[in-house]
C-alpha cells in the first residue's frame, strides 16, 4: 500500500529521502552517533513481551545539592508531535503559563530516522541552541557511551547542553510542583498535594494498561504478548468508561494531571494507532462516556492545540492505494466530530469551571514537595514487567468522589 512506486511523484520522494538519509549518516559520522537501538529486538523478554527500557535520566529538579536548578530560561523541552509522553508537559506547561520558563523544539526523523531524534525541520538541520544535529549528542554528553534509546520528551540543560531528565512518568509533576513559584497568579492545580498519592498511583496504573498498551501489542514478538497487551487495554477502557458515566474527569469535577495522560493516549488510538497493531475490539469513539470525556478535554484551549489530525498526503498527480490515511483521513471533519454539547457538565457540582484552585492559605512552600519515583523506571527488567501492575481501588471507582473542592 502507499505509493505507486512506479509513479513521478514517489520518484521524487524516494530521491529525497535518499538524500535525506545520506545527510543523516554524513552528520552522524560527523559528530559520531550510533544508531538507534530497535524496541522489538532490544526490549522484549524471553516471552516476547514488550518491557520499556527504564528512564536513565530521572535526577529530579528541586532544592538540594544534588537536584537539577529551578531556574527560568535555563532547560528546552524536546519533543515530537506524534509521541504522546512528549505532549503531556507542553499541555501542563501553557495550561501552566510556563511558557517564558521552558522553551521547546520538536525532533522527527531525518530520511528513515536510523539515527533517531533529529532536527529536520530546522535551518542547516541543526537546534539552534545546541548545534545538535541529534537529540543523542545531549544524551552522550550527559552519559558518554550512552547505549540506550533516546527519548521524548527530554529536557536539556542549555548551559551545559546535556540531556538532564527524560522522566515522562514524573515529568509533568515538577513543572506542577517545583516550578510552583513561575507559575502565573491564577494557575490551576492540577496535583493537589493532599491527593498525590492516589493520583500517582492511578497514573502507574494507566502507564502499562493505556498509555504503554499500543506498543505491548506493536512490539510484541509473540501471540502471547500481543494477547496480554490487548486483553488489558479493552478491559481498561471498559472499567474507565464505567467510572467517567457518573465523573466529569478522572477524579472528579476538575481536570488534574492523570487527565492529560489519558487524554493523549485515546487521541492516538481513535485516529493513528490502530493501524500499527491491527483489529481493535472498539474504537474510543464507541465508548459512550469515553468519547463524551474525550470531545469535552478537546475543547479546553491547550488540549486542542496539542491534538493533531495530519495525516500523509498524496502528492499531486499520485495515484492512491488502499490507504486510509491517504485517501480518507485528511477528508474527515474532525472539528465538527470532536465537537463537544456541553452535556458532561451536568455531572459537575462545579459546572463552570474546570480546574481546581490553590488553597487561599496555601503557600509554596506547603506545595513543593517531593515527587514519589515511579516504579516503572525500576532497573530490574521484572519490575518493569507490564503484567506487575497493582492499585488498591477498581479504576472504575474515583476514590476522590466529591474530595476535590474549590474554596
Amino acid at each position: 500500500m502507499g505509493f505507486d512506486s512506479c509513479s513521478i511523484g514517489a520518484h521524487k520522494k524516494n530521491n529525497n529521502t535518499n538524500n535525506l538519509d545520506e545527510l543523516a549518516l554524513k552528520f552522524a559520522k560527523e559528530v559520531g552517533v550510533r544508531p538507534r537501538p530497535i524496541e522489538s529486538s532490544s526490549e522484549t523478554d524471553s516471552r516476547g513481551v514488550f518491557v520499556r527500557q527504564a528512564n536513565q535520566l530521572i535526577t529530579p529538579f528541586g532544592e538540594k545539592e544534588d537536584e537539577l536548578p529551578i531556574e527560568k530560561g535555563r532547560y528546552k523541552i524536546y519533543w515530537k508531535h506524534g509521541c504522546h509522553w512528549s505532549n503531556r508537559p507542553l499541555i501542563v506547561r501553557d495550561i501552566l503559563g510556563l511558557e517564558d520558563v521552558f522553551d521547546d523544539i520538536t525532533t522527527g526523523p531525518l530520511g528513515k530516522g536510523v539515527y533517531g531524534h533529529a532536527f529536520p525541520d530546522q535551518k542547516d538541520y541543526k537546534d539552534p541552541s545546541t548545534g545538535f544535529y541529534f537529540l543523542s549528542q545531549a544524551y552522550e554528553n550527559a552519559q558518554p557511551g550512552f547505549k540506550g534509546r533516546p527519548t521524548t520528551p527530554t529536557i536539556v540543560d542549555l548551559k551545559t547542553k546535556k540531556a538532564v531528565n527524560n522522566d515522562y512518568h514524573r515529568l509533568s509533576n515538577y513543572l506542577e510542583v517545583q516550578f510552583r513559584k513561575f507559575q502565573k497568579t491564577d494557575a490551576p492545580d492540577l496535583y493537589p498535594v493532599k491527593y498525590r498519592k492516589e493520583i500517582d498511583e492511578f497514573n502507574d496504573w494507566l502507564f502499562p494498561t493505556i498509555n504503554n498498551a499500543r506498543y505491548r501489542m506493536w512490539f510484541a514478538t509473540s501471540w502471547e504478548a500481543y494477547n496480554e497487551g490487548y486483553i488489558d487495554f479493552h478491559d481498561s477502557l471498559e472499567k474507565l468508561d464505567k467510572r467517567l458515566e457518573t465523573n466529569r474527569f478522572l477524579f472528579g469535577d476538575y481536570v488534574t494531571d492523570s487527565d492529560i495522560r489519558l487524554y493523549l493516549s485515546l487521541v492516538r488510538w481513535e485516529t493513528t494507532y490502530p493501524h500499527t497493531v491491527g483489529p481493535q475490539k472498539k474504537r474510543i469513539s464507541e465508548y459512550k462516556n469515553i468519547w463524551e470525556y474525550t470531545k469535552d478535554l478537546f475543547s479546553i484551549p491547550e488540549f486542542k492545540r496539542y491534538t493533531w489530525f495530519e495525516f500523509p498526503k498524496a502528492e499531486d498527480g499520485e495515484r492512491v492505494e488502499d490507504s486510509f490515511f491517504e485517501k480518507i483521513a485528511a477528508k474527515i471533519p474532525w472539528e465538527k466530530l470532536w465537537a463537544s454539547d456541553g452535556s458532561r457538565k451536568k455531572l459537575s457540582n462545579d459546572p463552570d469551571n474546570i480546574y481546581l484552585r490553590h488553597p487561599k492559605d496555601e503557600t509554596i512552600e506547603d506545595y513543593v514537595k517531593d515527587i514519589s519515583v515511579s516504579k516503572w523506571n525500576s532497573k530490574e527488567q521484572k519490575d518493569r514487567d507490564p503484567r506487575n501492575v497493582t492499585i488498591s481501588v477498581d479504576p472504575s471507582i474515583n476514590p476522590l468522589k466529591g474530595l476535590l473542592k474549590n474554596n
